[in-house]
């Protein structure tokens, strides 16, 4: 038997209320949304049971609202209210039965302030049971159209309240389990009851995708869905190559630069500890450009500052300043280590060509005294120092410096992307055995 097409209202079999058809020849069962009754849409709307009168879930979309869905006209015929319990937690969700004359029916799905859209999967695709979840050492996959998808998630529900048409008969209590699997841009749900099974694709709604259905105002989804896809600026992929590849481009100049040691303005030089303080004179042939002097002791398990002055061409002072040459090494309970270095270098511009002269002098010196759970190698202070100095030397650290603001720029989109990401997959019941 069919429904009557002409027929738009009946009078509820049990209380006698008007009840409005809003569905199509499919609905099987019709709920009285005053008395809770069952209603055989299918043999003269004769009782078929009676749901216990609950609360009637929050919800912004009310039964016989009209409004668009991708486009397509849609009037709210039903809602189902879910409950997921899992120990001493619950979850609630609600289900809203949508007809199209044109598109036929589908579910718009409230749960946590967030719409998403479902119907019947009539694609090729093969079916993902729970036994092969549960015996799986990997994430489970599976492809369609295409498109691949990883499990999610397996929950169980029960109905709680029932109200309007649906094309099946709902029962109180009814325990529907559920696999998930979710690809960039849907889900689908592999759902089991008693006595069929059904696959459903499920995409998330926003706000301009969903219109009418007298939906307030202030209807506005807070916080991260599962399918909720990241709203990336409109230059954010131009930003992120761009920003990335001058990153690159920084770093490869910044290397050359550093390769460029200068020129060698006088020998290396060589003191025992015992000859300090000495002054070394040197020509600069370039005057503006870096020049670096560098230092290096032989000093293990100990410190010591020199303390370096510079003179320019008419002897005066251009700077006093120092440097700590220290080296430490010994063994702990994970092996041998090593902290410091016996090199130290300082840098400056020179003014003028001509010749300057620098002081070195050893100013203050010790021996490290190793913590409780380290032991040191043999201490030996320092006895003999190197000075070398050259001119011209170029630096590449602005240029990295620059570059990892440039990557800042450039990786910002993929941080984003990657904490939407995680955040898309945070209630997943999946734990690989390394997070274990």
């Amino acid at each position: 038997m069919s429904l009557n097409p002409e027929l738009k209202s009946i009078n509820c079999t049990a209380c006698g209320a008007g009840l409005d058809i809003l569905g199509g020849g499919r609905v099987t069962t019709h709920i009285c949304s005053y008395c809770g009754t069952a209603l055989d849409a299918l043999d003269s709307y004769k009782t078929l049971m009676k749901f216990n009168i609950l609360n009637r879930p929050e919800t912004p979309l009310k039964i016989g609202a009209a409004g668009q869905i991708f486009g397509v006209d849609y009037t709210i015929i039903g809602l189902l209210e879910h409950e997921e319990t899992w120990g001493p937690r619950s979850w609630k969700w609600v289900d809203h039965q949508v007809f199209s004359p044109t598109h036929g029916y589908a579910w718009v799905t409230l749960e946590e302030g967030h719409l998403t859209f479902s119907r019947r999967y009539r694609k090729p695709v093969r079916w993902l049971s729970e036994g092969e979840v549960n015996r799986a050492e990997i994430c489970p996959t599976l492809r369609s159209e295409g498109e691949r998808f990883k499990y999610y998630d397996t929950s169980t529900s029960e109905v709680i309240y029932a109200e309007g048409e649906f094309t099946w008969a709902p029962r109180k209590g009814a325990k529907t389990t559920t696999i998930t699997a979710m690809s960039e841009n849907a889900m689908l749900g592999f759902s089991t009851t008693n006595r069929e099974r059904e696959i459903y694709h499920t995409v998330y709604l926003e706000s301009v995708e969903i219109t009418g259905f007298d939906l307030p105002s202030t209807f506005k989804p807070s916080g991260i869905h599962a399918l909720k896809k990241m709203k990336a600026g409109a230059n954010a992929g131009f930003l992120m190559v761009a920003g990335l590849c001058a990153m690159v481009l920084c770093f490869v100049l910044g290397a050359m630069m550093g390769l460029q040691n200068g020129t060698l303005v006088d020998r290396q030089h060589q003191f025992n500890v015992a000859q300090l303080p000495v002054s070394i004179s040197f020509d600069v042939p370039e005057a503006g450009r870096l020049t670096k002097i560098n230092l290096r002791g032989n000093g293990r398990n100990s410190w010591n500052y020199l303390a370096v002055e510079l003179e320019d061409p008419e002897g005066e002072v251009l700077f006093e300043s120092g440097r700590t040459v220290e080296y430490y090494s010994g063994r702990d309970k994970d092996g041998s280590w090593s902290e410091g270095s016996n090199r130290a270098s300082l840098a400056f511009f020179p003014p003028v060509t001509g010749t300057y002269s620098v002081t070195l002098d050893l100013e203050e010196s010790g021996f490290w005294a190793p913590n409780v759970n380290r032991s040191s190698s043999p201490q030996h202070q320092m006895t003999q120092v190197s000075l070398q100095i050259r001119n011209g030397v170029s630096s590449g650290f602005w240029l990295v410096l620059l570059g990892l603001g440039f990557g800042c720029i450039g990786g910002l989109p993929l941080l984003r992307r990657y904490l939407h990401n995680k955040a898309r997959w945070r209630d997943s019941d999946w734990v690989d055995e390394d997070d274990d």
